[in-house]
């Protein structure tokens, strides 16, 4: 009986007890009964912070992003809520004998001639979760031209979009300072950046498919997983049942790109469905710098995108989402006379291409006993073939990953939570490298490289509400995953948030996290610089402990609402793989880095509101990334110290029009170290510290939205990143040298036309 049949029996042994528990618990309290359901007003459209509260006693909650509220009863047989809202007519509802309640508001006569109305914040902070949950909205994505998820944080502070390869512009997404590999990358809360996915897997979501992204700093909830090491970005796209029917979003820049997207709901009985289209067409060649590169690659790309939904997950009875999408993609960079036809390969003129194509299918469903049990299932599986070239470094590979996640869920005593279960990874990733000519260079790792993981697990996390609600809640979880090679892992976490007062929450987090390194999709210009890649040893896991602390106060003031946000995070590695460029400047050396590593990140930020019709905010980072070596400290290269942003946006009160601004600021920059070079390819120690500033404007009428704006307004350039550009197939030749923007000032303009 081989070891993988006794995890499952391990497993399946967990479940039954768990639901043999469950349901005495269930049967030991049925008096102690919750309610729950959901907020609308007009057009159907959720109320967010709309309030719900017991008729008999006053207490109640806000509703969520979603417009939606758990109540609970404290074991007290009450019969009537009262739901309301500001500009709507107050209802009182009866309760007895309903679990789960959609309540639809009026629209108040009274105050129809003043427009009095509720306004979604485009960014928030939720006050009840104990991580510390930062809550980017559809409002703010509209505020720039967000054409892709990467594209969606230049008004936030936590999240750095960074380009890992500057001939195809891959990019990643960075909070603390660390690489985007030790981010949790979630779409509808399915791990589907990973792998080949994390080089351009945020490049192919389309902004106009997102609702709503969750950024939560630190170690997270073991729920969906161990690798969440500095943080967690998890991507809602838009709902079936709350979308508009008809959306469409065109889009032009000044660099002749284009980009179009189509998305149309419908609702058919008791199902709802989503159909997304999405195109990027390339634009023309520019090389500004005139070092023969492109200064941007040329990407087409073709994706779809449909969800299914059926019922609601807080009402009795069965409910399910069915996604699947297909995304095709081509980028062509390299020298201003490649041609991807005939140069493929070439040991002449050199270039880079990269053609993949991904389907997709992700499955939730899910079966809901009363207000207090429920069973979740969630499944994925997705498949990616990639073939690219990278000069004469030919890169076929291709990946095939499946996921599964049971999970119980029961409120137990009134005042817990806890959710359990069992999970099941599968990850298949085959990459051949090869060398196509001969270009004089001594690189040795040509190859075919095989990783399969088999990753088991179990894990289980109980959330306590001391007091009333929200005055102290407690997250304590763990999991244990049974990985194939390396063995059991086993990661804790804990998750605290104290209301200090009733505008102050204190949150605390500490937890452990790991994962196992894809070295060449995580770190593409391995393929694509000169250098040779030396693995020293075989590759252990990474592994590290984070924590941190979180402050938040609002308070209101003459029409002013004011926030203030302190957080400060330390991450430290117990073992981590980072490529060594420093050693030799034509090698990349490949260990387990057993020493100290650390990251400390420290941000403060400051947010003001004006009647709804102003806003601003204004952060500081401080970053902190270091390895000791020989008693020495190497500040990690490409990320810069002290970082500052500033986001301004006015809305006149007839809302016609819409008024954005954001300032990011970057210190200066530790550069990879060159000084054993031939001195023409050398670079500085530091950067120069540099400012980038955005604007757009936009008109909207009933249906209609007109936008425009310009990116990089004062046209800062990092002149000439690639070195040895002169001579590519030199062994000086780097692509890896990015610390600033590349492609220059970029005017756009759009348009949203949608039918609710």
């Amino acid at each position: 009986m081989n070891n993988n049949f006794l995890h499952w029996i391990w497993i399946a042994s967990c479940i039954l007890l768990l639901l043999c528990t469950s349901l005495l618990a269930t049967a030991q309290e049925e008096n102690n009964s919750t309610i729950s359901g959901r907020v609308l007003g007009a057009d159907n459209e959720s109320l967010v912070g709309a309030t719900v509260y017991w008729l008999e006693n006053s207490t109640g909650v806000l509703t969520n992003s979603d417009g939606d509220f758990v109540l609970n009863n404290e074991g007290i047989v009450y019969h009537w809520i009262v739901v309301s809202f500001v500009g709507y007519v107050a209802d009182t509802i009866q309760t007895e004998g309903i679990a789960y309640h959609e309540v639809s508001l009026k629209e108040s006569a009274l105050l129809k001639e003043v427009e009095v109305s509720g306004q979604r914040d485009g960014t928030f902070i939720s006050s009840v979760n104990p991580i510390k949950t930062e809550i980017i909205t559809d409002v703010e994505l509209a505020k720039a031209a967000c054409c892709d998820l990467a594209g969606c944080f230049g008004t936030e502070a936590s999240v750095e979009a960074n380009t890992t390869n500057i001939i195809t512009n891959a990019k990643e997404l960075r909070i603390l300072g660390l690489s985007g590999v030790y981010n949790q990358v979630l779409i509808d809360g399915f791990p589907l950046i990973q792998g080949l996915t994390y080089t351009y897997g945020i490049s192919s979501i389309p902004g106009s498919l997102v609702k709503t992204i969750y950024v939560a700093k630190g170690t997270n909830s073991v729920l969906q997983g161990y690798e969440s090491i500095a943080g967690q970005i998890n991507v809602i796209p838009k709902d079936p049942a709350q979308t508009n029917k008809l959306f469409v979003n065109a889009y032009a820049n000044s660099f002749a790109e284009t980009q179009l997207n189509v998305n149309y709901a419908h609702q058919l009985k008791k199902w709802s469905t989503l159909l997304a289209v999405h195109t990027a067409q390339p634009g023309r060649k520019m090389d500004r710098d005139e070092d023969n590169f492109l200064d941007m690659p040329l990407t087409t790309r073709y994706s779809i995108y449909n969800k299914w939904k059926y019922g609601n997950e807080l009402a009795p009875g069965w409910h399910s989402q069915i996604t699947w999408r297909l995304v095709d993609e081509n980028r062509v960079g390299g020298q201003t006379n490649f041609k991807a036809k005939n140069n493929k390969g070439s040991n002449a003129i050199y270039g880079q291409t990269v053609q993949l194509t991904q389907p997709e299918l992700f499955a939730k469903t899910g079966y809901r006993f009363n207000a207090k049990n429920q069973i979740v299932l969630m499944a994925t599986a997705f498949t990616q073939q990639q073939n690219a070239y990278y000069g004469t470094t030919q890169y076929d590979a291709q990946q095939i990953n499946g996921y599964a996640n049971l999970q119980y869920d029961l409120t137990w005593r009134t005042q817990n939570s806890l959710k359990a279960g069992a999970s099941y990874r599968y990850f298949n990733l085959e990459e051949d490298v090869a060398f196509t000519a001969n270009d004089g260079l001594d690189r040795t790792y040509a190859g075919n490289y095989k990783k399969l993981e088999s990753i088991p697990g179990i894990f289980a996390e109980n959330t306590y509400y001391w007091k009333d609600e929200d005055k102290l809640v407690l997250i304590t979880g763990a999991r244990i995953d049974f990985h194939n090679d390396f063995g059991a892992q086993f990661t804790p976490r804990a998750l605290l948030k104290y209301r200090l007062t009733d505008k102050t929450n204190l949150r605390l987090s500490a937890g452990t996290g790991w994962r196992t390194a894809n070295v060449f999709s995580e770190n593409i210009n391995l393929l694509a610089s000169s250098r040779d890649v030396v693995f020293s040893e075989t590759l252990e896991p990474e592994k590290a402990i984070n924590y941190g602390t979180s402050l938040t106060h609002n308070l209101t003031a003459n029409n002013w609402d004011i926030g203030i946000v302190i957080d400060a995070y330390h991450t430290r590695f117990s073992n981590q793989i980072f490529p060594d460029y420093d050693t030799d400047p034509t090698k990349a050396y490949l260990t387990n880095f057993t020493g100290t590593s650390v990251g400390n990140g420290l941000k403060t930020e400051l947010n003001l509101s004006w009647s709804k019709r102003f806003t601003a905010k204004m952060a500081y980072n401080y970053l902190d990334v270091y390895r000791i070596l020989k008693e020495e400290k190497w500040v990690l290269p490409f990320n810069a110290t002290h970082k500052l942003m500033g986001a301004f946006s006015y809305q006149p009160f007839n809302k016609k029009w819409q008024f954005d601004t954001n300032m990011h600021w970057y210190g200066e920059q530790r550069l990879a170290k060159t000084s054993s070079n031939p001195e023409a390819y050398q670079l500085p120690e530091k950067s120069k510290p540099y400012t980038v500033i955005n604007a757009q404007i936009t008109k909207s009428w009933d249906r209609l939205e007109v936008y425009g704006g310009c990116e990089n307004i004062f046209d800062f350039r990092q002149k000439r990143p690639i070195l040895s550009w002169e001579n590519p197939f030199s062994p000086y030749f780097d692509t890896a040298s990015v610390w600033g923007p590349t492609k220059g000032r970029e005017f756009y303009v759009g348009l949203r036309f949608k039918i609710e």
